[in-house]
């Protein structure tokens, strides 16, 4: 055995530090799973403790490189599982309070790594459970840059993992070898799935663009109109056979989180058109975030809090809901949306629409789950299918449901028991043949609700445009968001639900887009009747709103610059449902 270093009582009281320090980050860390997921206050203590450790170890370990280097024998490999650890603090408190900025903290943290090759030797120490670590952080970083849109960065990595997944397997036959082929057969699959449209700038290179909420693309509103609710909890679920997921994340789930997000506020301009990554910190250093979720002294709220559920099981979804019931303030509203497969009723007409309609399956059935056996044919009801009767008891709140699925229908006659404010989107429950076999790219209805102009070309089968032609189409898509916005302001038939959404400009963008969505449809020639448009409960007066000639002339105009006019009908043709 290597005789340990010779060391005077200052090195020795820096190395014990260090050791100290780096055992309890690692306490802290692994303390978070044991966290509830849900709610609000009960782990931001932990959290703030977790970052406190991780905030003196990493600038302890800055401070006293040299000692820690001769003394300790602190390699590259240690410093960067340091950094990697807080990124994933940074990303994981992301996920609990829902701002943006905290993913470019992670960011930082991932990109230094990178920069900085703290990784570089793994593969020499010849130590499996280092190339594993090494592996989980190219996963952990291509999330975070796909949340951030940094697609060139994205493919860069992807082939690095791909080389990384090489050297391991072709090193250490590990038993997981097909697992990791499996992440990365998933990660490209989710990229491709994904790239449906391709903006081109003049070189015809691919621009990478953002879809959350700017000042840019926030609809506008009257000045003195009331705002009565502001989108507070949101739970976004994702359980569709067919769709590409990654990291427990589906596309549908993936695209409606950014529609919910505002833009991270640093370097605007580089996050709506994807730039190369800068170089890491100098020095580096890294921000605790405030004891309610926000920076120290900014108490203002950029992003509705919310639960991305993958697969849920009843029991889960419930307790979700619960507690972002739970939480809601006065004045707050909750959304849940939903993508998820259809499970159909037991009757086509009842008087009980609350269960015999239905719903959606928010879980497969499980490895391990034994079905009731000995049931008669038509007795016996998914167990995690979520009816409209499952959702009666949160409407004592504020609710916006969307439903993305091909039984929707089941939440088109929803009573409003308790007098809150209620709405309901839902998706059209078909779509034309020549669409059938995309799901795996994601369902038409979220897309529509994500990027209306991206939906549109791609209902038209337009793949690549230029850049500047993009720009022009949405100059349209501004103006059918204005004028749309006004017929809203405007109507005296509309439910009173609708204008308590209204003000938010969350809940305003979704509505708004859902009337976009609807007259494309309904004007597009290859959906022919009412199961390829979508609806919404409370109905939208159809006269005053969704069929207004102001409205339609701007989508067929659009229609026109897009060159794709003979697409579409003309109002009052048989091709239009009444």
């Amino acid at each position: 055995m290597a005789d340990e270093p010779v060391m005077d009582e200052n090195e020795r009281k820096v190395v014990n530090e260090f050791c100290h320090l780096l055992e309890k980050s690692k306490q802290l860390f692994n303390g978070l799973r044991d966290l509830p997921q849900y709610g609000h206050k009960q782990w931001q203590s932990y959290f703030g403790r977790t970052f406190d450790v991780y905030t003196k170890l990493w600038k302890f370990q800055q401070q006293h490189r040299q000692i820690l280097d001769g003394k300790y024998g602190l390699k590259r490999w240690q410093i960067g599982e340091i950094a990697s650890k807080i990124g994933q603090l940074y990303y994981h408190y992301y996920l609990r309070t829902s701002e943006t900025n905290y993913l470019n903290e992670s960011f930082s943290f991932y990109s230094a790594i990178r920069m900085r090759a703290y990784y570089s030797k793994a593969t020499k120490e010849e130590r499996p459970d280092l190339m594993v670590k090494k592996l989980r952080y190219y996963a952990r970083f291509i999330v975070v840059c796909l949340l951030l849109k940094k697609m060139k960065l994205v493919r860069d990595l992807v082939r690095e993992l791909a080389k990384q997944i090489d050297d391991y397997t072709s090193t250490y036959e590990p038993e997981d070898q097909l697992e990791w082929n499996l992440v990365l057969g998933e990660i490209k699959a989710f990229i491709e799935a994904d790239n449906i449209i391709n903006v081109v700038d003049v070189d015809s290179s691919t621009i990478v663009l953002s879809h959350r909420l700017t000042l840019l693309n926030t609809p506008p509103l009257d000045k003195g109109t009331p705002v009565y609710l502001t989108l507070q909890e949101i739970l976004i679920v994702g359980n569709c056979h067919e769709q590409v997921k990654f990291s427990e994340l589906t596309l549908d789930m993936f695209r409606m989180l950014q529609t919910l997000e505002r833009e991270p506020q640093e370097d605007l301009t580089n996050q709506i058109y994807d730039a190369s990554p800068a170089p890491g910190r100098q020095p580096f250093t890294f921000m605790r975030p405030g004891p309610s979720g926000q920076e120290n002294g900014d108490h203002r709220r950029e992003n509705p809090h919310k639960y991305l559920l993958y697969k849920p099981t009843y029991g889960q979804l419930n307790t979700f809901l619960a507690s972002a019931f739970k939480e809601l303030p006065p004045s707050g509203a909750m959304i849940l949306y939903i993508s998820a497969d259809g499970c159909l009723g037991n009757a086509k007409h009842t008087d009980d629409a609350a269960y015999d309609l239905g719903g959606v399956v928010t879980n497969s059935r499980r490895e391990g789950e034994v079905p009731n056996k000995g049931k008669k044919p038509g007795t016996l009801k998914e167990m995690h299918c979520l009816h409209p009767g499952d959702l009666y008891p949160y409407t004592r709140k504020p609710l916006f449901l969307i439903v993305d699925s091909d039984n929707s229908s089941a939440f088109q006659n929803y009573p409003n028991l308790f007098g809150q404010p209620l709405v309901c989107l839902l998706s059209p429950e078909q779509v034309p043949t020549t669409m059938q076999d995309q799901h795996q790219k994601g369902n038409l209805f979220t897309l529509f609700l994500h990027s209306p102009l991206m939906a549109l070309c791609y209902v038209c089968n337009i793949v690549d445009i230029p850049i500047m032609l993009w720009d022009k189409c949405h100059t349209q898509i501004d103006k059918f968001m204005v004028e749309s916005s006004k017929l809203f302001i405007r109507s005296r038939k509309l439910d009173h639900s609708y204008m308590q959404f209204f003000g938010d400009d969350f809940l305003r963008l979704l509505l708004l887009r859902f009337v976009f969505c609807y007259i494309v449809l309904i004007l597009h020639r290859g959906f022919k009747g009412p199961s390829f448009y979508p609806v919404s409960h409370p109905p939208l007066s159809t006269d005053e709103i969704l069929e207004h000639p102001v409205l339609y002339k701007i989508v067929l105009d659009l229609a026109s610059i897009l060159e794709v006019r003979g697409l579409f009908a003309e109002p009052g043709e048989g091709d239009i449902a009444a």
